[in-house]
């Protein structure tokens, strides 16, 4: 599933009465992770839903974007959907599928993958909102996998959870890069930025324009 790199050529963007990106460019490098690293208010989740499409330029394009997964730092899952961690992962199927159209075999084994790859096959029969804060967001992050994207965007994924999810998910990102997906996520850890490939990091400048730097990581 190769990707060409992700490029922002001269993007500027704002909210009302706030300037967030002007004129800014920047390449992300494809099949690999990038953490992108900044204090609150520094325009990570900005930037992320920039590259998802879901923030469009005032000015500027984003190009090298195809099929997006986008795992926000707030699931919209609510905890009282009686729906299994089987089911909710499942859901990532929809966008090749459809929302409830029957699975076909390979959308089983896509489904079954991410669940062996966040290590929650124990839990497919769980109810989603019984789980534990960790156990759900690596429920959530499978379902990103699931979609079977080539650009996974991930905000603060490890936020508030446990050192052995944070572990699995950083596995689990790092061996969707292996197969060839481009990864963004936003990340205030210092261990998830040094597992990175590269490191994207804003300064919290308003507003922050010119060229970014995408940096490898000295590991």
């Amino acid at each position: 599933m190769p990707t060409t790199g992700i490029e922002l050529a001269g993007v500027s963007f704002g909210y009302p009465g706030r300037p967030v990106f002007e004129g800014l460019t920047l390449r992300l490098p494809p099949a690999a992770v990038t953490a992108l690293t900044g204090p609150n208010g520094s325009g990570k989740s900005t930037l992320l839903g920039l590259v998802a499409g879901l923030h469009a330029p005032s000015s500027g394009k984003v190009t090298g974007v195809t099929e997006v997964a986008y795992v926000p730092q707030h699931s919209l899952v609510g905890d009282a959907l009686p729906i299994t961690v089987r089911d909710a992962v499942a859901m990532g199927r929809w966008a090749r599928r459809g929302a409830w159209r029957p699975l076909t075999r390979r959308d089983r084994l896509v489904v079954a993958d991410c669940l062996e790859l966040l290590d929650i096959t124990d839990l497919a029969r769980r109810r989603l909102g019984a789980l534990s804060g960790g156990q759900r967001q690596r429920a959530l992050v499978a379902q990103g996998l699931a979609q079977g994207a080539p650009v996974l965007l991930l905000d603060e994924p490890s936020a508030g959870i446990d050192a052995p999810a944070r572990e699995r998910i950083a596995a689990a990102i790092g061996e969707q890069a292996r197969r060839g997906v481009t990864v963004l996520h936003a990340t205030h850890d210092p261990a998830d930025a040094d597992r990175a490939d590269y490191r994207l990091a804003l300064t919290g400048a308003r507003p922050l324009a010119g060229r970014l730097r995408v940096i490898r990581s000295a590991r």
